[in-house]
């Protein structure tokens, strides 16, 4: 036999065999990515490289004894872990036709209040090359409870296939560990006013549209508000987002938190004396609520560098007895840097445009310590703010439970609420996720428009610290199984689309927590062997096969 043929038959067979034996990636292709992590939930978002109705998460503390099935039944899944206990670590994977992942391990949020917070930000990273990965890396390696994407997570377009292979592929170890909180950049925005970010993401609902290009949250003792500066500076389509809406929501949401820090973060800088320059209708449309609320820190990308800002107040740097806010471009995350053309402004602290790098905060009680990191392990900048906090708020006691009827159907979708409380006599007060509230231990509500609405109960007591839960409401368009997206396929026009599934509804939650009724310990579906063993000799025989037909061919 001709040793070439050998060699190519052999390596044939290699493949084979080594691909099928080591599980590579046959039904999952790439590991699952966390969303939406809370005190006591968290979604699990995956994809199969073929339709699968057995897919399934197992999770657990020090286990995965625990499951929950994923009620879709196409490529792609996301499951809602719920009854999770707060700052608590989970191990989990994910079952998808007989082939599992290696398991990974995330940390549930804080109870809000708890005053220490550790996360990650950096922006204009979705390249796919070499300099992401090691930011991606070097942020795993500094542990962070949650990682703020600040916009141009998916270079050059924002289209499905972009977002697999330049998004989700380089930044897989650090997405199945850390959950990520995006803010959509202008390169989003080319391909469908950033639809297959919608589709590709399950961030939170709760401004009055629940849309989710806009929406704020707790982390411990941190409050974060992310904005759509697209939407702002008049690249969306008013069906999309308007300014006026979005300035109504911040001003809100601003106005009603509690919690003593508050950070937003955005794509396009107010400050910034790089290639973009300052964005002005962000400076001046949103920098006098930021003043006016008490914002602490702006976090923003586009430009491809780093630079801080000192303490500004409108147009200009605070005065000694001023309190003013520092703006930061944090677009170092592994986009081609670029060159500032202009001398160092008076404004700016700092700037580099020639290393790569992560901003690493620390928020602990009064003091909020940042430092840039580069990839080499150096740090580039830091600093400190520090405020005096009011004393510890008393801890929540006792616990609250939250059902619902009806926790999905298409728009407009009525659902009823019960909320069981162990303190008698207890006030109880909801927030829908849309922009509207009730009170009473049980209510209902009609959620007008569809989207994926996370609905939160606080129970109060005088003289004790409330008590909160959630649930998961999710609403479809009339007739279709997509929640708030575009019919069309999210690419380019005219292009095939790279998959046509749509985004999964979310589930409801389980009448038990975290466990789904009729499950069964190896999966269910007939699929829980895995594919290696049919595979492999499979394989073998197409091999042989190879071999007898150039025999007979010499």
């Amino acid at each position: 036999m001709d040793r070439t043929k050998s060699l190519s038959l052999a390596a044939l067979a290699a493949l084979f065999v080594g691909g099928f034996a080591s599980g590579d990636a046959l039904a999952l292709p790439r590991d699952p990515y966390l969303q939406k992590v809370g005190p006591d939930t968290a979604t699990v978002a995956f994809r199969l490289s073929s339709n699968c109705s057995s897919a399934q998460v197992r999770y657990g503390v020090g286990n995965t004894s625990q499951t929950v099935k994923s009620s879709a039944t196409a490529k792609i899944h996301a499951v809602v872990l719920t009854g999770l206990a707060p700052a608590t670590s989970y191990t989990y994977s994910v079952d998808g036709c007989g082939e599992t992942t290696p398991a990974k391990a995330f940390t549930t949020a804080p109870v809000p209040g708890t005053r220490r917070v550790h996360f990650a930000a950096v922006g204009d990273f979705g390249t796919g090359g070499s300099d992401q990965k090691k930011v991606a890396a070097s942020m795993l390696t500094n542990k962070p409870e949650l990682f703020v994407a600040l916009g141009d997570n998916a270079y050059a377009s924002g289209t499905e296939t972009e977002f697999q292979t330049n998004l989700f592929t380089p930044m897989a170890a650090l997405l199945a560990q850390v959950p990520m909180f995006a803010t959509p950049g202008n390169h989003e925005y080319v391909t469908n006013e950033a639809q297959p970010y919608l589709d590709n993401l399950y961030l939170p609902t709760n401004n009055a549209e629940g849309s989710e290009r806009y929406y704020s949250f707790d982390w411990g003792h941190v409050h974060f508000v992310s904005i759509d500066s697209n939407c702002a500076v008049g690249l969306a389509s008013a069906s999309k987002c308007t300014l006026a809406a979005q300035k109504a929501f911040v001003e809100k949401d601003l106005a009603a938190t509690t919690q003593p820090w508050k950070v937003v973060f955005f794509h396009h800088p107010s400050w910034s004396s790089g290639e973009h320059g300052s964005q002005l209708t962000m400076r001046r449309q949103f920098g006098p609520l930021f003043e006016k609320y008490g914002v602490d820190l702006v976090l923003t990308g586009h430009d491809h560098d780093y630079e801080r800002s000192k303490p500004m107040l409108g147009d200009a740097e605070a005065g000694k007895n001023e309190t003013g806010i520092p703006y930061l471009v944090v677009g170092g995350g592994g986009a081609t840097l670029r060159t500032f053309a202009t001398s160092r402004p008076s404004w700016s602290v700092i700037r580099d445009d020639a290393a790569h790098g992560f901003l690493d905060v620390d928020v602990v009680e009064g003091n909020l310590t940042a430092k840039l990191v580069k990839t080499d392990g150096g740090t580039l900048d830091s600093f400190t703010l520090s405020k005096t906090l009011p004393a510890q708020p008393q801890q929540p006691q006792g616990t609250l439970n939250v059902a619902v009827n009806t926790a999905s159907g298409a728009a407009p979708h009525t659902a009823s609420f019960t909320a069981t409380a162990s303190q008698s006599g207890a006030t109880v007060t909801w927030d829908f996720g849309d922009g509207a509230t009730a009170e009473g231990p049980q209510v209902q509500h009609v959620f007008a428009q569809a989207g994926t609405y996370t609905v939160t109960a606080k129970a109060s007591v005088q003289g004790a610290a409330p008590l909160t839960a959630t649930t998961v409401v999710t609403v479809t368009s009339n007739g279709t199984t997509d929640p708030g997206t575009d019919p069309g396929t999210g690419e380019d026009p005219g292009t095939p689309p790279s998959d046509p599934d749509p985004r999964p509804e979310i589930p409801a939650t389980p009448t038990t927590p975290g466990v789904t009724p009729g499950d069964d310990s190896n999966g269910g579906g007939g699929c829980a062997a895995g594919p290696s063993a049919a595979l492999i000799p499979a394989a073998a025989a197409l091999v042989a096969g190879l071999v007898r037909r150039r025999r007979r061919n010499r």
